[in-house]
């Protein structure tokens, strides 16, 4: 499977490109951090995030986008133009039918460090040793997407069994319900 991670920002915004192999296996093949100047418009702002995210969506064809999910920031400011961001690249995601998964950072951190409350330089020490590379990926945006690459990587194929049983089960429950409705028109006189 190839993921594209995505952690979401105006300033900087993170995006990398892993194919995950058998078992936790997973392969680094990009990994770089787009930038936009605090003084642009912030649509023009926007728009320079989604060409991009676009191109790289074009040129590696990812299986799925991971996308960080954003909670809650000190500052609103920053977290609407990061929730902003993400929006662009996964609208971008849609049209080209690649489905978009979201995942929260302690999400993230679990999945790759084992800690839910790790910190950026646990989760980078993890992304070089899980990846092998030789050097550290920097800034953080980098080592954050390649967080979200992996843990959804590691992550997706339990997601796609539950929503498989959630579906066999509401399935059931249809059936149920009306088999029931059923014999009570059977019953009634």
């Amino acid at each position: 499977m190839r993921v594209m991670g995505v952690d979401p920002g105006l300033t900087r915004c993170g995006l990398s490109m892993v194919e995950g192999g058998l078992g936790r296996r997973v392969t680094a093949l990009d990994v770089d951090v787009v930038r936009t100047p605090a003084d642009m418009d912030l649509a023009h702002r926007l728009m320079g995030v989604a060409d991009v995210a676009e191109y790289w969506m074009d040129t590696h064809k990812p299986d799925a986008v991971a996308i960080e999910r954003v909670f809650a920031q000190h500052n609103v400011r920053t977290a609407m133009g990061t929730a902003q961001a993400g929006g662009v690249i996964a609208l971008a995601a849609a049209r080209r039918g690649i489905p978009v998964a979201f995942h929260t950072p302690s999400e993230v951190k679990a999945a790759v460090t084992g800690n839910g409350t790790a910190d950026k330089a646990q989760v980078t020490v993890m992304v070089t040793r899980i990846l092998g590379l030789q050097v550290a990926p920097k800034p953080a945006d980098a080592a954050d997407a390649l967080a979200l690459a992996i843990c959804h990587c590691w992550r997706a194929p339990l997601m796609a069994r539950m929503a498989e049983a959630e579906a066999r089960a509401a399935e059931a429950q249809r059936r149920y319900t009306q088999r029931l409705a059923e014999q009570r028109k059977v019953v009634r006189p």
